[in-house]
């Protein structure tokens, strides 16, 4: 892979990795189809998580314990053959194996018996629909035999008689993929023509003489529809879908944080002033990312902003011709191609002596000399900007869902990876000239994830904000230097990975600290560490690899013998052969998974090259092999791996917080790649933006003193329930009170982040509600205080994640205490610092139980 997949993206692909081998070995062996779905919200990553899940088919992982399938054989199915051929050079720049060659369009010249393996082939519904030149000739049993059309002259085959082919030779597994499977999924209705299955539903199910396809691998944001369309299916096993977390994805950095609403405040037609602001707010938005490519050494066009003009399915030349004017008088800068439409007529619109030209929606991205685009709906399915900032819709109130759709389609950051303290950067502006607050207040419930109705390809996950009414805080001069010295030295942590591989992120390591000229030679470095521990591994375990090493050259067996007369079978005894090569590479591939890939193959070299035999090589392989059969090496070499990570962490630990976002969060994402959580270090934020109005338009409540703050030094305390309130008020009256932090509510580079298990075992990430900060300059002291209602489902697992960060991390903190409202008692706190508290942590049945028990006291 081209690209380092995120957590939740590792985690996705061993599982779906998982399911297609269950349904491979259920196909060979029982003939029996299967099917299951992978969902995950718009902008999560959905076709490079694909990328990695068919490199694994076609070459195996040992990262995750994947044998190939050497028959396999991929067709990847939509209804949209634009989505195809972006879907295609996806794959290429994500898999650096999956090259031109192995993927292929199936157009209507295509004429094979059967696919090849190792192979992805696209198809598009058209080309089964009954007047494809790919499927005449094919009766359409739907219609009756009188409907089929004669097939063109030198086909020999048909498209639904290669698939059958295909699935025929026992030597192929034919694996479907269904892009967007929500569509074409609708169960059966009455109407004329819609009893017949859609041609999806045929494909899946078999027709024109192809049996059904033997596995089907549903991708969508929304996968109700194929779910239960698969559970209707005859005789097919339908396997647990695989479910991303939104929130998983959220925290990635991969979406944006914020969107921010503007709409007219009074009525009245308001379509040019708005579209003037959304202009101003994507000249200003082109400023500071330029600002921002300059500081970090970036190329200056490295994000060129976008903005998006929505209209109506049928606009009028007038409302076409007076957008152009005012967004070229409030853009006057802009060069004469710098406008393009999207629209399904595709020819270039001539208005009032402007000429504005059609652009195929998946060039948008990459044709960064258009910097305004017109569109209707969604623009395409699976269509993605991630350099789309700015949005303006002229679409009316009613149109919610076209709006929230289009949206969905802007919401991925444009570097991949979120900016460390900037939540301007980290945002999209959609600008609504024809709604007020109480519709747009619909909009934002739809966009925070906050629905009724499924998942509509919106993008809206959990930890969004959406923003009516924003204010831009930044460092707030009134807070003393000593405080941010203090906070400067603050611990977060890292989400531990499941498929965590100390060698794998040792490697990674010495890569970056080589790259970055931290440490040129860290590599060889790593590499020579590890080889000396292996080498002392095969002294220490020598008479264990030897008996391993006869098992790699022997190959034992039985013979049995059969009676014909009577069938009776007897014993004959046992038989010993030689391994060849292949059977001792089978075995070194193995050893692969258990010492990575690339450290079997370079300490097989380093072995032979010890040697100097003819056969050091081939005597080498067999040593690695039977290493890596003998019980504790992995360990202990894992353990090695990770004593060397840890070391080269905190030896570079400021040179790393030196570079620029974009290295250092390769270096926090290579520090969690283990399985326990790790420490790093907070970031100061830069720009914090928060909500000033509530549902209703009224101004929200201020208090001082906070790290960020408005040009007024106050900082909006709306989002606080009531006793969060009387907690930061009875902490701002303590003595020596110097500033306090309401602490991001998603983990950020700039929120201290706990890592804890939830009931099921899977590692998330907390915020604690805030850090005061006490004392004087020259002694200031830091204090965690979360408020947290003891009743919530996952209080008590936050709890133990806090407990153990301050079993860890307590020295840097005064106070580390969690509070929670009891009725009749009000507010009690327990204290983490406390070693008998963290104890009761552990064992507790509830929160509840601690809150009320001898453990907690009045606040």
């Amino acid at each position: 892979m081209r690209f380092t997949l995120k957590d939740y993206q590792e985690d996705a692909v061993r599982d779906v990795l998982g399911r297609l081998a269950r349904g491979r070995e259920d196909w060979r062996k029982q003939g029996a189809p299967s099917a299951f779905s992978l969902t995950a919200t718009t902008g999560a990553g959905k076709t490079v998580m694909a990328a990695a899940v068919i490199e694994a088919l076609f070459d195996g992982s040992p990262d995750h314990d994947f044998a190939a399938d050497p028959g396999a054989v991929v067709l990847w199915f939509t209804d949209d053959p634009s989505l195809n051929e972006q879907t295609r050079f996806r794959l290429i720049e994500a898999a650096d194996r999956l090259t031109h060659a192995r993927l292929s369009v199936i157009d209507n010249s295509f004429n094979q018996e059967k696919l090849d393996p190792g192979k992805v082939y696209f198809l598009n519904a058209q080309k089964l629909g009954r007047n494809s030149l790919l499927v005449r000739g094919a009766p359409d049993k739907a219609d009756g035999p009188q409907a089929t059309m004669p097939a063109p002259d030198a086909r020999a085959f048909t498209m639904w008689d290669t698939l059958a082919n295909t699935i025929a030779d026992e030597n192929l597994t034919l694996y479907l993929i269904l892009d967007e499977a929500h569509r074409g999924m609708k169960p059966p209705t009455q109407s004329a023509r819609a009893e017949r299955a859609t041609i999806v539903q045929r494909l899946v199910n078999g027709a024109e003489g192809a049996p059904p396809v033997p596995i089907v691998w549903g991708i969508s944001a929304t996968v109700e529809r194929f779910n239960e369309a698969m559970a209707r299916a005859e005789n097919r096993t339908t396997y647990p879908p695989v479910v991303v977390d939104p929130a998983r994805v959220q925290e990635s950095g991969l979406l944006k944080d914020d969107i921010r609403l503007d709409f007219p405040a009074e009525s009245g037609k308001f379509d040019t002033v708005l579209l003037t602001r959304a202009t101003r707010k994507a000249r200003t938005s082109t400023g500071l990312w330029r600002e921002y490519a300059e500081r970090e050494g970036l190329p200056p066009e490295s994000v060129v902003p976008l903005l998006v003009v929505q209209v109506p399915n049928t606009p009028s030349d007038d409302l076409l011709l007076t957008a152009f004017r005012t967004v070229q008088e409030a853009w006057p800068e802009l060069v004469h191609d710098a406008m393009a439409h999207v629209f399904g007529e595709q020819s270039p619109i001539e208005l009032g002596g402007f000429e504005v030209p059609h652009i195929s929606p998946e060039r948008v991205q990459e044709s960064t000399h258009v910097r305004v685009l017109f569109a209707k709906d969604a623009i395409s399915t699976g269509w993605d900007c991630p350099r789309a900032e700015v949005l303006v819709s002229f679409r009316p109130a009613q149109d919610e869902t076209h709006i929230t759709q289009l949206l969905g389609r802007m919401v991925r950051t444009p570097l991949a990876r979120r900016i460390p303290g900037n939540d301007l950067l980290n945002s999209v502006d959609c600008v609504l000239p024809h709604f007020d607050r109480e519709t747009a207040a619909k909009v934002a419930k739809a966009l925070s994830g906050n629905r009724d109705r499924d998942d509509d390809g919106t993008g809206g996950g959990a930890g969004r904000r959406v923003l009516l009414a924003p204010v831009d805080m930044k460092i707030n001069p009134a807070i003393p230097d000593a405080v941010w010295s203090a906070y400067d030295g603050l611990p977060s942590q890292t989400l531990p990975r499941k498929s965590a591989r100390p060698v794998r992120r040792l490697g990674a390591l010495a890569q970056a600290l080589s790259y970055d000229g931290l440490r040129p030679d860290a590599r060889k470095e790593a590499y020579d560490i590890l080889f000396a521990r292996l080498d002392g591994l095969l002294a220490q375990h020598k008479i264990q690899v030897a008996a391993a090493s006869k098992g790699v050259l022997e190959v034992v067996g039985e013979t049995i013998v059969a009676k014909v007369a009577d069938g009776e079978i007897a014993e004959a005894g046992k038989f010993v052969e030689l391994a060849d090569e292949r059977s001792v590479d089978a075995d070194f591939r193995a050893a692969g998974s258990v010492f990575t890939k690339d450290l079997a193959r370079k300490y097989a070299d380093h072995l032979a090259a010890q040697d100097g035999d003819d056969d050091g090589l081939f005597d080498a392989h067999v040593k690695v092999a039977a290493l890596a059969k003998v019980d504790g090496v992995a360990d202990e070499l894992d353990r090695e791996a990770d004593r060397l990570a840890e070391t080269w962490f905190s030896t570079y630990r400021v040179e790393i917080k030196g570079l620029t976002d974009e290295r250092r969060a390769v270096f926090d994402e290579i520090k969690g790649m283990a399985p326990t959580p790790r420490r790093i270090d907070l970031l100061r934020p830069r720009i914090r933006t928060e909500e000033t109005e509530d549902a209703e338009g009224r101004r929200l409540d201020t208090r001082s003193l906070h790290l960020m703050s408005d040009d007024s030094g106050e900082f909006p305390i709306g989002s606080l329930n009531s006793w969060e309130l009387d907690v930061l008020d009875k902490e701002r009256g303590r003595p020596g009170f110097l500033g306090w932090y309401r602490n991001p509510s998603r983990p950020s580079e700039d929120a201290i982040s706990v890592a804890y298990e939830d009931v099921q075992g899977n590692w998330r990430r907390m915020c604690p509600d805030f850090l005061f900060f006490h004392g004087d300059e020259n002694n200031v002291r830091v204090s965690i205080v979360d408020p947290h209602g003891h009743y919530l489902g996952d209080a008590l697992q936050k709890l133990r994640g806090l407990s153990d960060f301050a079993e860890s991390y307590g020295e840097s903190f005064h106070r580390i205490e969690a509070i929670a409202r009891i009725n009749e008692s009000g507010l009690r706190v327990l204290d983490l610092k406390n070693a008998a508290v963290r104890a009761a942590i552990q064992t507790a049945a509830s929160a509840e139980s601690l809150f009320i028990g001898t453990h907690a006291e009045a606040y």
